[in-house]
């Protein structure tokens, strides 16, 4: 099923402490929704990357954004990715 709603961002954001108001999962670390609450953070099964601010999103030049966020080749090749798993 795609597009189901599995609120793994924000269970994520509980169990593994991020420090951020908001996270977005993907279970390939590729396409997110963009965020809009900072720090925010992207998620994949074994890790996440945070952007401090809006514009530190907005400037990263691994993200496409538009009504979703294209993360080109995926947040664990992203400079400051945490590795949890």
């Amino acid at each position: 099923m795609t597009g189901l709603r599995t609120n793994s961002g924000a269970r994520l954001l509980r169990q593994w402490n991020i420090p951020a108001k908001q996270a977005m999962y993907h279970k390939d670390g590729v396409f997110f929704m963009p965020l809009d609450r900072f720090p925010g953070a992207y998620c994949d099964p074994n890790g996440y990357v945070i952007f401090a601010t809006q514009q530190a999103f907005d400037s990263c030049q691994y993200i496409s954004a538009g009504k979703r966020a294209n993360v080109h080749q995926g947040i664990s090749n992203l400079p400051g990715y945490v590795r949890v798993k």
